[in-house]
């Protein structure tokens, strides 16, 4: 066992320590957790709603706390840290109100001599493996509909923001979720093979990169247990040549800054029509520069990187991507003074076998890539291994709506906007974005035994 620590990446001092379970306290958690669940699942939904609005509440309540240690433990700017706060509130009273109806028995076309019909019923424990950048978000959008199915659930939360799994435990605590029905697991990597293949884990959900989604999925298959994965992606957001190119730029630089840059779903890949290319160009480094990055508990756009191996790795990306021939226009310069910085950076000529096109840049910087027609844009917005998001910018919606719904490969297509998660709509990926789907109907159900039943009289 080691202790987890909490970095604040704006000073790189240390504002923590967190200690690993020991295998006793493990197993204790885990016992205590199956018999919450087996408890929880006697209700039915429309019973268990009510702990998800008085969640919402205890939420709101504790706004700045929470914001705060999202700053303190990985960079988050105290407004954005309070917007995410009133999402995971807002998502949970969208499930209390209308989860119970995504739950009720499903009657089948009728037989004769039979009565037959669906039942959505929990599948047990289900284990969350975390990310670290949207430490609440992430967690509070497959807890909500997973609790209300009946399950229990396990966080298997990212090293680097254990204050912010801990002050959650306590969140749901304080809205009346009985102990052990949502548990925390202070845990390095090392225990979770075993976890994973834990009799009493019934299935997983993962959000992270690419290469931990194979390893889990790897053990997972394995062990015959459902999952979902949330993994990376390289989203690209195209601009036709009839585009509100104001709008375009100014949507792109605002999803590509989301979270400092550290989101899945963030806009990665601009794919421009040469047509426009140079006026487009330019109106992303305007808006690039007009941002301000600095203390994310001070009124800033932008704070550090969660961490500094994170930051080295994405100059090393840019670098790279310089050295193969890319331009850069603003930014690439790792500033000086404490703190993992990084700052907005605008990358052009980027072509297939530069990082830049090619992998999953977290951070701030936009990858510029010009194309010919539409027919290059979206040849080359389709050549990635992912498929998470994309977006389409045209004032011929219907052109874009048609290369949305045909053209794209990707789990979620936005046209004249940035993509982004919502508890009405599914979202998820395909190909090495990964697979299952979460928030809708779809991330409701996902977890749960879809039980056919059949009475003949």
């Amino acid at each position: 066992m080691r202790a987890l620590e909490s970095i604040d990446p704006t000073s790189g001092e240390r504002r923590a320590l967190f200690a690993e379970l020991s295998a006793a306290e493990l197993e204790a958690r885990l016992a205590r957790a199956v018999l919450a669940q087996a408890a929880w699942a006697r209700l039915e939904p429309a019973a268990r709603a009510p702990r998800l609005v008085a969640l919402a509440a205890a939420l709101r309540a504790r706004a700045e706390p929470l914001a705060g240690w999202m700053a303190a433990e990985m960079g988050k700017p105290l407004a954005q840290g309070r917007a995410e706060v009133e999402k995971c509130a807002a998502t949970c009273e969208h499930y209390a109100t209308r989860g119970p109806a995504g739950l009720a028995d499903e009657p089948a076309e009728p037989r004769p001599g039979a009565r037959e019909w669906v039942a959505y019923r929990p599948l047990g424990l289900v284990l969350a493996i975390m990310p670290w950048n949207f430490p609440l978000w992430q967690v509070v959008r497959c807890a909500a509909p997973i609790l209300l199915a009946g399950n229990g659930f396990l966080l298997k939360h990212a090293e680097n923001v254990q204050g912010c799994a801990a002050a959650l435990e306590q969140v749901f605590g304080a809205a009346g979720f009985a102990p052990g029905l949502f548990t925390n697991l202070p845990l390095t990597l090392a225990p979770l093979p075993a976890l994973i293949r834990d009799e009493r884990v019934a299935a997983l959900t993962l959000t992270g990169s690419t290469r931990a989604g194979r390893a889990v999925a790897a053990l997972a298959g394995e062990a015959l247990k459902k999952c979902v994965l949330e993994l990376g992606g390289s989203d690209p957001y195209l601009v036709l040549e009839d585009a509100d190119l104001a709008l375009a730029a100014r949507t792109c630089v605002a999803s590509r800054l989301i979270n400092a840059g550290q989101s899945c779903i963030a806009a990665k890949r601009f794919l421009v029509v040469r047509a426009v290319a140079r006026e487009f160009t330019a109106l992303v480094v305007a808006e690039m520069r007009a941002r301000t990055m600095g203390d994310p508990r001070t009124a800033v756009d932008l704070g550090p990187q969660a961490r500094a191996d994170l930051r080295a790795e994405l100059h090393a990306q840019v670098t790279a991507s310089v050295a193969r021939g890319a331009r850069l226009l603003c930014g690439g310069e790792l500033p000086g003074g404490p703190g993992c910085f990084y700052p907005p950076s605008v990358l052009a000529g980027v072509v297939p076998g530069m990082p830049a096109f090619d992998d999953e840049l977290f951070g701030p910087v936009a990858a510029i890539v010009e194309a010919a027609d539409e027919r290059e844009l979206v040849r080359l917005a389709n050549a990635t291994p992912y498929g998470l998001g994309a977006a389409v910018f045209s004032r011929d919606t219907e052109r874009a709506t048609r290369l949305a719904v045909e053209e794209l490969a990707a789990g979620s297509v936005f046209v004249n906007d940035f993509v982004r998660s919502d508890p009405r709509l599914p979202f998820g990926g395909i190909r090495a974005s990964g697979f299952g789907r979460e928030l809708g109907l779809p991330g409701l159900r996902e977890f749960t035994n879809a039980k056919t039943i059949s009475v003949r009289a």
